[in-house]
């Protein structure tokens, strides 16, 4: 193994980068782990992305788009975790209600354009309202 954790004896593309498992000690320097709102982001990112893996090249600009979106969420939750004030972090939580009313948005024109069938959409649409509120919730929290 070479500094870089790959074995130099690979050439070929089927190998992969070996890295360190992350402690559950190391997580712990990072709040954001420990919210509910964030592992629901981060699920929910990683359904946008199976669900949307075979869509038509035509509406590629619209996967990506809610992809960027449902990412934004899960990021927006963990850099504001990071900031010295509840007043600093709810802003950062609500830029993540205004990326989950974009993907919403975006689910909205898959549907018009009949991309998903409707019980995925139907579930999507309930995991954002879902999101929605939590944050929601959270923001306020934050306020009080």
């Amino acid at each position: 193994m070479n500094a870089g954790g790959v074995d130099k004896a690979c050439k070929s593309r089927e190998c992969s980068l070996q890295l360190p498992a992350i402690s559950i000690q190391l997580m712990s320097k990072f709040r954001f782990f420990e919210f509910r709102v964030y592992q629901d982001a981060k699920l929910f990112h990683r359904k946008i992305i199976y669900y949307t893996k075979n869509f038509p090249r035509e509406f590629e600009y619209l996967k990506n788009q809610l992809k960027r979106a449902a990412l934004s969420v899960v990021l927006n939750i963990a850099e504001g975790s990071g900031k010295d004030s509840d007043r600093d972090f709810n802003r950062y939580i609500q830029n993540s209600l205004g990326s989950i009313n974009e993907v919403a948005a975006c689910i909205d024109i898959i549907k018009d354009e009949k991309l998903l069938e409707e019980d995925i959409v139907v579930e999507l649409i309930t995991i954002a309202e879902h999101l929605k509120d939590s944050l929601g919730a959270f923001s306020k929290k934050l306020k009080s």
